[in-house]
Parts: structure tokens; C-alpha cells; sequence
């Protein structure tokens, strides 16, 4: 497959092409702070942004460069949390409980939240309000996204229909799917010019944001903590843990509690002018009722495919991933061999026990807010949000992701070693849905 790669191939986001991950412009840490936040992304940033409207002093701390995780890496789909799927134990909300409705009115929260924030704070990152075309890999899961349909518009204000298979050229040049479900109430941005909108707004109101600052030890109790970094040790009345799908070994209980998997994406060149305004007519985000998920869109200029998914379920290199990527992509779009892959990178998302978002406080009083199952631009921003309210003492609809239970497993110790296992299973059962669903 090393034809596939254009001669300028960068093993590197696309999006950094935009904004790059840096760690200029260092903040010294304050010596003391009420919430020190733990983890730099839209997570972490959001709660500084809310808190400091509240007037509440905060530092971020981040490990790496500022935007060096997930929030510069991800696929730039904004779906509010209405996609969140079943558990690896394959047990999910039952969708006709009130936790269920609840779970899907905080996805709608979260969407309006997030394209609030891009106004009121002047983000420029591309926001396109075009919708999502969910493709139905079978017939059987045409008919259960059809089930949810009523829900999905009741609960969540998705403005969700079905598109049969005789309409789907509707959505993509393509015949891949079985049909699928359309939700109007979902939206693309530019994620690292997201991220970097929100680093501007943040330091703004003076928050410190520090980067190349690892946390190595978090000791002490609600009111009183002492979190050591690598470049000193700050002294706060609150801890805010944002770290999702690079939670450590600093927060062992919370590691336990969420599984880092691997989200590879890649790139392609520019493409001929007819053909990328060919491929996806309406503009939309897609994905897949796969197991193995993938999602792709096209860039913000509408110049280039860019196709996500799970080529494989642990961290690999991007000459590994890229080709499995490439074969996904060409097998919906055979009118795309031949085009280059331009980039290509991977960053880790954070999944949980049971599919759903979480944020809370321990029994010591530390904060966490983890696990958006994919759904991490919109989710994260949100639960960011909620928790510096909460933290101010800003009255608030309470979120139905704040609850005592995060659930964890005796044998899960926040090594993912049965990530591999659970890949090759998946990708069997939907290889064989498949073969059944043509010959039915």
C-alpha cells in the first residue's frame, strides 16, 4: 500500500496544518489556587473558562503541549451525545427509562451549550450546522435506528428521519449502506481552531494555563490538596480531574473506570473539484452502525476526505493504520482510489463500563469529569461547563451524568489488555451480519 501516500505525508494531524499543539508562551504555576484542574483540553478548559466567569481562581495543568490530545485530534463531528452506544458487556439504556431520556435531553443541552460558546466567545472554527447521515450497516439496524427515531426527537430535539436505501445517493455517492438515519441537529468544526478558541477565551480572564506541567502526585483531602507537578507544587482548596482518554496512574481509581481506545484518522489530498462536492451532496458528517466504527466528513474548505475509524483498537503506528483506513474508505467510495493520503495520526478516546458519560466526586472530594465515548467535542465542553457551575455554586439544571455510580470491573486494573480481543470479535460479528444481510 505505500502508494497510497502523497509525497508530502506527515504522520501528523491534518488540523495542526491550522493550529499546532505548543508549549510557548510559558505560565508560571500560582502557588496557590482555589481549583487546580488537572488535564488541558476542552474538558479541562471549559471548567476554567465557567469558573472564571464565576470569579472562582483556577490553574490548568497540562502534561504535554497545549492541545496536544484528543481535542486537536479528533474527527471534528458535533453530535451532542445522541449517538452513545452499547457497553463492551453490550448491555445499554433501556430506551423507553427516564435515565434514558435524561441521558439524551443533557446530549441536547450539551449541542446548545457548544454553538453558544462559539458565538458568545467568537470562535472561528468553521461551525457547519449540515447534519449527520448515519448509515444503517444492515437492514436489522435500519430497523432499530428507525425505533429510535421518536425518541431522538422527543428527547433530544435531534429532528432525526429515516432515508431508505432507494434515497441514500441523497446523502453520499454511494450505495454502501442499507439506508440510515439522518439528525439535522448535528454539526462539524475545526477542532484544533475549536481547542485554540477556547485557550484564547480562557486566557482572556486570566486563567493560567500551564503548559509541560505533568502531574506526579495529587495528596490531601476536600478543602486542603497538594498537587506536585514537574515544575512545582500547587496548593488548592479544590482538584478537577479532565484528563479522559489519558487518565494515569496518578488518579488510579479513576483509570479503572475508563478504557483508552484508539481513534485513527487520515487525510487525502485535494481532490478534483467535481468529485469532492460529489461525494457527500448535503455536506454532512457520517458514520456507521458498525461495530468497527468509522465516521468521515469532508474538510472545513470541502477539498479533502476526511475518514476516521477504528483500524485498529490500541495505539499503532500511521503507516499501520493508514492502509486499513484507505480500504474502508475506498470500499464506500471505489470513485476515491487513487487519491493520496496526505496525513494521518490517532489520539485515544475514552469509553466506559456503560457507554455513557460521567462526571462526579469522589469520596475525598476530588472532582472527575471522563468518558464521552466518542462524543468528546460537545461532551466534554459540556460536562466542563457543569462542573465549574457546580463548583461556583451557580444554580443549574443538575446533569444526568452526575451520579454516584461509575461502574468498573474486579479484573479491570485501567490496562486495556483485552482491547485486541474485543477488535477481532467485533469485526468478525460485523463481517457476518454483513454476509448474512446479502444473502437474506
Amino acid at each position: 500500500m505505500a502508494g497510497i501516500y502523497h509525497a508530502d505525508f506527515k504522520a501528523a494531524p491534518y488540523w495542526w496544518e491550522a493550529w499546532t499543539p505548543t508549549a510557548a508562551d510559558p505560565v508560571d504555576l500560582p502557588a496557590k489556587v482555589q481549583v487546580a484542574i488537572v488535564g488541558g483540553g476542552y474538558g479541562g478548559l471549559s471548567t476554567a473558562l465557567e469558573l472564571a466567569k464565576n470569579g472562582v481562581a483556577c490553574v490548568v495543568l497540562e502534561a504535554n503541549e497545549l492541545g496536544f490530545g484528543a481535542s486537536t485530534r479528533n474527527g471534528g463531528a458535533v453530535s451532542g451525545g445522541v449517538n452513545i452506544g452499547k457497553s463492551f458487556s453490550g448491555k445499554g439504556l433501556d430506551p423507553s427509562s427516564e435515565r434514558a431520556q435524561a441521558v439524551l435531553a443533557d446530549g441536547s443541552d450539551a449541542f446548545a451549550l457548544i454553538e453558544r460558546l462559539i458565538v458568545e466567545e467568537g470562535i472561528e472554527c468553521f461551525w457547519q450546522k449540515r447534519g449527520r447521515f448515519v448509515g444503517a450497516w444492515t437492514p436489522a439496524h435500519y430497523q432499530a435506528q428507525a425505533k429510535k427515531v421518536a425518541l431522538l426527537n422527543e428527547a433530544a430535539r435531534s429532528e432525526a428521519f429515516m432515508v431508505p436505501r432507494e434515497r441514500q445517493r441523497e446523502e453520499m455517492a454511494s450505495d454502501y449502506y442499507y439506508g440510515g438515519m439522518v439528525v439535522e441537529r448535528s454539526a462539524a468544526l475545526h477542532p484544533a481552531l475549536y481547542y485554540k478558541g477556547l485557550l484564547d477565551a480562557a486566557r482572556r480572564r486570566n486563567v493560567p494555563v500551564c503548559t509541560q506541567a505533568p502531574v506526579q502526585k495529587i495528596a490531601g483531602q476536600d478543602g486542603a490538596w497538594e498537587v506536585r507537578t514537574g515544575r512545582g507544587t500547587v496548593q488548592s482548596e479544590q482538584v478537577v480531574i479532565a484528563t479522559n482518554g489519558y487518565t494515569g496512574d496518578i488518579t488510579p481509581d479513576l483509570k479503572r473506570r475508563v478504557v483508552p481506545l484508539a481513534s485513527h484518522i487520515i487525510a487525502t489530498e485535494e481532490l478534483p473539484e467535481d468529485l469532492a462536492r460529489s461525494l457527500i451532496p448535503k455536506g454532512r458528517t457520517l458514520s456507521d452502525t458498525r461495530r468497527v466504527l468509522t465516521y468521515y466528513r469532508m474538510s472545513p474548505d470541502g477539498k479533502r476526505m476526511v475518514f476516521g475509524g477504528r483500524a485498529r483498537f490500541t495505539q499503532v503506528t500511521a503507516e499501520e493504520s493508514a492502509p486499513i483506513l484507505y480500504d474502508f474508505m475506498t470500499a464506500r467510495f471505489p470513485q476515491l482510489r487513487g487519491a493520496k493520503v496526505t496525513h494521518a495520526w490517532t489520539g485515544n478516546v475514552a469509553f466506559t463500563l456503560d457507554a455513557l458519560p460521567h462526571m462526579g466526586r469522589q469520596r475525598d472530594g476530588m472532582h472527575y469529569l471522563l468518558g464521552c465515548n466518542g462524543s468528546g467535542v460537545a461532551m466534554m465542553t459540556y460536562l466542563g461547563w457543569q462542573t465549574g457551575r457546580k463548583i461556583a455554586g451557580v444554580a443549574n439544571r443538575p446533569s444526568a451524568y452526575d451520579t454516584e455510580d461509575f461502574p468498573t470491573h474486579p479484573l479491570y486494573t485501567g490496562n486495556p489488555w483485552f482491547l485486541p480481543a474485543i477488535g477481532r470479535w467485533y469485526r468478525f460479528r460485523d463481517d457476518l451480519d454483513r454476509r448474512l444481510a446479502g444473502n437474506a
